[in-house]
Order: C-alpha cells, then structure tokens, then sequence
C-alpha cells in the first residue's frame, strides 16, 4: 500500500508540477512577448533621436560649410579690390610731391610755364586715382573723426573745438578702407576766453 499511497503521491506532485510550467509558460511567454515589444519600441525610439540627431549636425555642417565659402569668397574679392593698396601708398608721396612743388614755385613767370606741366600731371594723377575708387579724406572744417583723422596738433582757431582747423597732410581711402589718415590741427575754439 505504501507503495500505491508513493506512487500515487508521485502522480499528484507531477501533475501539480506540470500545471505550475504550463501557467508560467504562459505568463513568461506573454511577459517575454510584452517585454520584446517594449524593447523594440524604445530601441525605434532611440533611433529616431539618433537620426534627428544626425540630421541636425548634417544642417549644421551645411550651414558652416556656406558661411565658410560665403567667408572664403569675400576675403578673396577683398584682397582684389585692395591689392593695390600699397602701390597707391606709395604714390600718394608722388602726388604730395607735385602738389608741393606747385605750391613752391610762387606765381614767378619765370616758372609760370613749369608749373603749369606740373599742374597737368597732378591733374592728371588726380583723375587716375579717382578712376580706381581713390578719393580724399574731406577735413578742413569737418567735425575731427579719428576713424578718419589723425590729430598731429591742436589750436585756437575760429572754428568750433574739435573742427580740423588745420589739414597737414590729405588723407584718402580706396572704396571703403582708409589708406592713409588726413593729418590735422584740431581747433580748440575761440582763443578769446570771455570772463
């Protein structure tokens, strides 16, 4: 009887047994289905960042890009339009020197006739830098700017304080740029002082 009482033991305990891997299979089977579809949500979730993500460094690098060749380009057309800055520096001295020795001469007749070939190339020199977008430095009577003036004195003068009163040496600039500063005498006012 033991034998049957075991054997029948043995039975229960195997059935109770197979009932409890068939209710977790089918838990674990839909635990494991749910846990699968969460998994693969947050891993698409994940990749949609991702590639906004790279979407947005792609635009960014697209943007760089055009500002560099927008930059590239600009630098470039100036280096064009100013390459002949220095060439023009150095003739500017020419044109000081002519209109100096206009000045120099007097109104002499002796040297009435060289004054006047002198006149006619500085004239003409004038009118060359002009055709290249070189033009003078307005100074005499404007308000002192020291992006444009360059203050060598100052003096009482009839003009109002901080006038050029004075202008030294012409200034000019090529488009834009200044390539040589107008050197002036500032006016510090009325020399009077009234008390």
């Amino acid at each position: 009887m033991t034998n049957e009482n075991n054997d029948e033991k043995i039975d229960d305990e195997f059935e109770a047994t197979d009932a409890a891997f068939e209710a977790s299979d089918e838990e674990g089977g839909q635990s494991a289905t749910v846990q699968f579809t969460e998994t693969r949500d947050d891993e698409m979730d994940r990749l949609r960042q991702a590639a906004d993500s790279a979407d947005k460094r792609v635009l960014m690098a697209q943007a760089e890009a055009e500002n560099f060749r927008k930059r590239m380009r600009r630098d470039f057309e100036d280096q064009l339009k100013f390459a002949a800055v220095p060439l023009v520096s150095d003739m500017l001295q020419v044109r000081d020197n002519l209109h100096r020795a206009m000045e120099s001469a007097g109104d002499d007749e002796a040297v009435a006739g060289l004054k006047g070939g002198i006149a006619i190339v500085a004239k003409q020199l004038d009118d060359t830098l002009a055709k290249h977008s070189i033009r003078e430095i307005p100074a005499l009577g404007e308000l002192f700017d020291p992006n444009y003036h360059e203050a060598i004195s100052q003096m009482p003068s009839d003009q109002p304080a901080g006038m050029v009163a004075h202008v030294a040496a012409t200034g000019f600039q090529m488009h834009d740029r200044v390539i040589r500063p107008s050197q002036v005498i500032v006016s510090t006012g009325n020399g009077d002082t009234e008390g």
